[in-house]
């Protein structure tokens, strides 16, 4: 199965194919940034399409990150992924930023624990914690750096995320055994691909993960009276 992954969650506009089985994409293209995703992202997968021989025809599945992330991120992304999954017939899955930050991780840091740690902006942080094998030590929160180092136990801790050497000096300074292994402001969207490949589209709906209320207050004062 081919599959079409996308990502705008965070701070990168991304998308990549991949075949099932193959260790590297058919073709990925990433562009860094804060604002701007829903206008790059349709030209960057156009791009993406057409260096895959076959294009969206060839497609199986779509899968897109589905948060925690920005709130306009992620209705972009995941917007765009319906949309491809209707105009060409296949399933749409979705797929959280946390995991896909965490999975290279799992199976390599043996006897540490894996954390994923997210900038969510004013001191907070996204978080989740797991065992080197891939099993939930902590669910998924919205929590202050400091939080998030208590959340993590005795460790030691191999951190990932934008936001993980925020969260391992907040480890550090209770005396925890904390590793940055990776900051990156967005997961690597090939393993966005491979969670995809993976997800069952009855339990991963690509349907966006929030965690707080959008920073948007709707404007109750200029709404017309009803009739």
């Amino acid at each position: 199965m081919r599959i079409l992954a996308i990502d705008t969650a965070l701070g990168a506009c991304s998308a990549c194919v991949l075949e099932a089985g193959a260790t590297t994409p058919l073709a990925q293209e990433q562009a860094l940034m804060d604002r701007g995703h829903a206008e790059a992202l349709m030209p960057l997968v156009e791009r993406v399409m057409q260096q895959a021989e076959g294009g969206f025809a060839a497609l199986g599945r779509v899968a897109v990150t589905v948060g925690p992330g920005s709130y306009t991120g992620l209705r972009v992304g995941v917007s765009a992924a319906r949309a491809i999954a209707f105009a060409t017939g296949i399933p749409a899955v979705g797929v959280t930023t946390v995991a896909a930050c965490a999975a290279p991780l799992i199976g390599r840091e043996h006897g540490r624990v894996i954390a994923a740690a997210l900038d969510a902006r004013h001191g907070q942080v996204w978080f989740q914690a797991l065992t080197a094998e891939g099993k939930p030590l902590v669910s998924l929160r919205q929590v202050s750096y400091r939080d998030a180092a208590r959340a993590i136990g005795a460790g030691p801790v191999s951190l990932v995320g934008s936001a993980a050497l925020s969260v391992a000096n907040e480890a550090w300074a209770i005396g925890l055994d904390a590793l940055v292994v990776d900051d990156a402001k967005a997961p690597d969207i090939a393993w966005v691909a491979r969670l995809g490949l993976i997800a069952d589209p009855e339990s991963a709906p690509p349907r966006p993960l929030y965690l707080k209320a959008p920073e948007t207050t709707p404007q109750d004062k200029a709404r017309l009276p009803r009739r």
